[in-house]
């Protein structure tokens, strides 16, 4: 199985995107390693603690889809170049820094995890 470096996937997060929005908080990636899709989604942990995969969306397209959603049959297609809000649902995050993680299952890769660190702005 072929293995990508942390490091390279953390270049999906978009610098500065981590901020609070109505109900929760929101982060760009923004696909610029190579088309492909997913199969299942890990849940997101901040700073350690872990989201239900259900309180997890991503919006492509103009559609909200829930993390729990994507299976094999439901797949989550991130194409070249495209960029995607992923939004937790019922989390704020405080003023400062904060360490978020992700990951999705990718066939004939397996799970890829990235994480990164961002502040969160006073409003």
């Amino acid at each position: 199985m072929v293995s990508v470096p942390g490091f390279l996937l953390r270049r999906l997060y978009v610098k500065g995107s981590l901020k609070n929005a109505v109900g929760g908080f929101e982060f760009q990636i923004k696909n610029t390693l190579g088309s492909g899709y997913a199969s299942r989604m890990s849940p997101i942990t901040v700073d350690g603690r872990e989201i239900p995969l259900g309180s997890a969306f991503f919006y492509l397209d103009g559609r909200e889809v829930a993390f729990s959603s994507v299976s094999e049959e439901n797949t989550f297609t991130l194409a070249m170049n495209a960029g995607i809000t992923i939004w937790v649902d019922g989390v704020t995050l405080e003023p400062g820094p904060h360490r978020v993680e992700m990951g999705l299952d990718v066939p004939g890769m397996g799970m890829l995890r990235f994480d990164f660190t961002d502040t969160v702005m006073d409003e």
